[in-house]
């Protein structure tokens, strides 16, 4: 179980994420709520989350004052608040992601989704001191389970892949085109963080292949082809590139 604790002042947006924390069902164990800064400070330190749900504003002061005064501590953050502008500076504090108010259950999902991987991540590097060559070729590789069996999908050359109706097709450099039989959320976390991004509820992107974004609301691809990038994912992809042109 994943120790988690909501910082947040409003009473009904706690009620609301942990209802929806509790449909989920993902593994995550609630162990505190905290209203104000000094109260999460206090609770934080005592309990040692793995996860938080951090609010921007909060009652006597704001979230970066919390991560100021517990930044000795190893946990991931997912931001909630009511304004997109907040998203490159929560970014910046190393966030895996954040949400816009009112929250969405199928982008919370998305969000914890991540925050398991980072924290899976973290486990796997603590308790593998040498990891070997192999291990690491495996990150490279993605397999698919098809009708007429097992593809695998070398990452490197897989440009983006496309989710419909509980489906997910993987487009590769080739011109080559594999459908599963699962959604894109199952397969999310199983891309790595610094080589692809969601755009879209339907989309997740492999970075090296953008050529630029459009102001239209589209990752262009060196080849041309236009993925969407929908308007609540817009102020974090932009964050992205511009955090990854600054490499």
């Amino acid at each position: 179980m994943i120790k988690t604790i909501i910082i947040e002042d409003e009473a009904y947006i706690r009620k609301g994420l942990v209802s929806f924390i509790e449909q989920l069902d993902k593994g995550i164990d609630l162990i505190g709520e905290c209203e104000s800064v000094q109260e999460a400070i206090t609770v934080v330190k005592a309990c040692k989350p793995d996860l938080i749900f951090l609010d921007i504003q909060l009652r006597d002061g704001n979230a970066f004052e919390f991560l100021e005064k517990t930044s000795q501590l190893d946990y991931c953050i997912i931001f909630i608040t009511a304004y997109a502008e907040h998203a490159l500076p929560a970014l910046k504090k190393g966030a895996i992601d954040y949400i816009l108010k009112p929250v969405d259950i199928d982008e919370l999902s998305e969000a914890i989704d991540k925050a398991l991987a980072n924290i899976a991540l973290k486990t796997s590097q603590k308790t593998v001191v040498n990891p070997s060559s192999n291990a690491k070729k495996n990150k490279e590789k993605l397999v698919l389970r098809l009708q007429d069996g097992l593809q695998i999908i070398d990452l490197r050359e897989l440009r983006y892949c496309k989710s419909d109706k509980g489906y997910t097709t993987f487009y590769l450099t080739n011109g080559r085109s594999f459908l599963a039989s699962r959604p894109i959320k199952d397969f999310e976390q199983q891309l790595p963080t610094e080589m692809f991004v969601r755009t879209h509820q339907s989309y997740c992107v492999n970075l090296n292949f953008i050529d630029k974004y459009d102001k239209n609301g589209y990752a262009v691809l060196k080849d041309g082809e236009h993925i969407p990038v929908s308007s609540r994912k817009k102020e974090s992809f932009v964050a992205l590139l511009l955090r990854e042109g600054l490499h």
